[in-house]
């Protein structure tokens, strides 16, 4: 009696609709891309170009570092792809605390320091300069402003080497001359024009309704940089302090132009290490040198570097 009501009960047209379109689904087969073999040809040239790159960069970086861990007699067997049979760090020692940069023997130590001293006030007063500045040609139209913002981007663009002479005598004739201070000023003044158009293209792609009902709450110029433009602007902060904090350590002709021997920074002091004439050539003390003074820059952008690229995705390169 039972089977007999299963048998009377009528299955919806819907629910029959349904079940006969899953059974025509199934029979087709699986639907969808296809998925892509591991091994493909595109992947094979994609990998092998990116393993390519890497081993171009990073052959040399190799090189340096083994090199400054050997010492002299295994370096003259003549195989500078060997890893060191045995490690010393003396190279490193003598580079940091002993080597010859000119008249003094105190390795780059002294050079670091200056370096730190011109690097930190440089890149603190060119990015607060221009990031106002940046913040004010966005969201504080004024007279004038394109042609001030145009001046800045003809600025940027001017090759520095036509400008050495005429600030030599301009730091001259202001009495800082040949020291840390007057280096200080070039580099942020130098640096003022690119920072100022990326804070301002920055600021430019941040929804222009925040400033507007800041406006109309009564903030002022410096309440709304100050509580809703600097809390939102950590990327391209870290954009601009990466820039300048790179540009600043690694230059060398402003510190060899603008101080004295006793002020240079360290990219000095390693070129008058590696290019020196007295003496037998170190090669294992001139590569722990050069890895020395690059270790600042490389350090900044392996802590920063996911926010380097956050700044430079979120507007940095925006017009």
């Amino acid at each position: 009696m039972a089977n007999a009501n299963v048998a009377n009960i009528e299955i919806p047209n819907t629910t029959a609709a349904g079940i006969g379109a899953v059974s025509s689904k199934l029979a087709e087969g699986p639907s969808g891309p296809k998925p892509r073999a591991m091994l493909s040809s595109r992947n094979i040239i994609l990998y092998g170009a990116l393993t390519v790159a890497a081993l171009y960069y990073l052959l040399p970086l190799y090189v340096m570092v083994v090199t400054s861990l050997k010492g002299m007699p295994e370096i003259r067997l003549g195989n500078i792809f060997a890893p060191p049979m045995e490690i010393t760090f003396e190279p490193w020692v003598k580079a940091w605390a002993e080597a010859c940069t000119g008249l003094n023997c105190d390795g780059l130590s002294r050079g670091f320091w200056n370096s730190v001293r011109i690097t930190v006030p440089s890149v603190i007063i060119s990015i607060a300069i221009a990031s106002v500045n940046g913040y004010a040609l966005a969201n504080w139209r004024f007279k004038g402003s394109e042609l001030f913002f145009a001046i800045l981007i003809v600025g940027a663009f001017i090759p520095y080497q036509v400008m050495i002479y005429p600030i030599v005598i301009v730091l001259r004739e202001i009495g800082v001359y040949g020291t840390l201070t007057g280096l200080v000023i070039v580099h942020s003044i130098f640096g003022m024009p690119i920072l100022t158009l990326l804070f301002r293209n920055y600021f430019v792609s941040l929804p222009e309704e925040l400033f507007k009902a800041a406006r109309v709450d009564g903030a002022g110029f410096w309440q709304i940089f100050l509580q809703i433009m600097l809390p939102m602007s950590l990327p391209i902060f870290v954009v601009a302090m990466i820039l300048q904090v790179t540009g600043i350590w690694n230059d060398f002709l402003f510190g060899v132009v603008f101080t004295r021997p006793d002020t240079y920074p360290m990219t000095v002091q390693l070129n008058n290490i590696v290019n020196s004439v007295q003496g037998v050539k170190e090669y294992n003390v001139n590569m722990a040198a050069t890895i020395l003074t690059g270790l600042v820059p490389l350090i900044v952008y392996f802590i920063s570097g996911r926010l380097f690229v956050r700044g430079i995705a979120a507007g940095a390169v925006k017009g």
